[in-house]
């Protein structure tokens, strides 16, 4: 909105998400509830907006829980990103940007791998016309996943914060 897009195509597989940010949104836009795993259901969404710039931020990126269910994070992570790369340079967007982690750099975890494989890509992904980038974010407060309604709880419950193992 800030750089006056025509229209914004919002993505996701979770529909109380997509409902949330469009209650945000004061432009016109598209919404598409789809899982980015899924080859097909996202190439129709290709096909029918040819968007110009892919923000794809599509990603399990909490750590105990990939590493409970790493077949999953595989599958959205890694397979996700493959499929929206790929699908971007089909469609000849003028760029993608990937949406990665700090936990990326020499990962300890399937979160961390599984982002660090989709940069490792997006790398080295051949395309004459999109532009493919990637940017690190670490904890972002206040963004879903945040530390902070934990630890706001804790402190509530006057328990102790947990620091990390270095």
């Amino acid at each position: 909105i800030k750089f006056e897009a025509k229209k914004i195509i919002l993505l996701d597989h979770s529909e109380f998400n997509l409902y949330s940010i469009n209650e945000e949104l004061s432009i016109d836009r598209k919404r598409y509830l789809v899982d980015v795993s899924k080859f097909e259901e996202l190439k129709r969404v290709f096909e029918s907006e040819k968007p110009d710039i892919v923000i794809h931020a599509a990603a399990y990126k909490h750590v105990p829980l990939c590493e409970e269910n790493p077949r999953s994070a595989v599958i959205n992570n890694i397979i996700g990103t493959k499929n929206t790369i790929d699908l971007a340079i089909e469609y000849e967007a003028e760029s993608f940007v990937l949406i990665s982690t700090d936990k990326a750099v020499r990962p300890t975890n399937i979160m961390g791998a599984t982002k660090r494989v989709c940069e490792i890509y997006a790398q080295n992904v051949k395309s004459n016309k999109t532009k493919i980038s990637a940017v690190r974010f670490g904890n972002v407060l206040g963004s879903s996943g945040s530390v902070v309604p934990k630890f706001k709880k804790l402190i509530k419950e006057n328990k102790p914060l947990p620091f990390p193992k270095f």
